[in-house]
């Protein structure tokens, strides 16, 4: 397992060797929410229990939770990249977003 999964949020898994602990942080969010734990199953229980408090906070103060990995980002290529990716797009009769979205899907699967 390589990061923690909770009610759509995700979270790290790292290791101190120094504290000889671990610890993370919720990924996709701008707000820093961390937790730790002695062991395996310590962490995965203060992880959810940041989850959890984070969204009871949230709607105690009635304010709407982050959503993680909202599916829109910026990415800078270089002139020539966006040219040739945008060609492309157009030659496929398809958008530059969907013809980026489906490159990254075909990476990520490949990998």
């Amino acid at each position: 397992m390589r990061n923690l999964e909770y009610k759509g949020y995700t979270g790290s898994i790292e290791y101190s060797k120094e504290d000889k602990l671990l610890y993370g942080k919720v990924l996709g969010i701008k707000s820093l929410l961390s937790y730790e734990g002695m062991t395996g199953t310590k962490l995965e229980e203060d992880f959810r229990g940041i989850i959890d408090e984070y969204l009871a906070e949230c709607n105690e103060k009635d304010r709407k939770p982050e959503k993680p990995f909202k599916g829109s980002f910026n990415v800078r290529l270089t002139s020539e990249l966006h040219r040739l990716a945008a060609l492309k797009a157009m030659e496929m009769n398809t958008s530059l977003n969907t013809f980026v979205s489906e490159s990254i899907r075909e990476r990520l699967i490949s990998d």
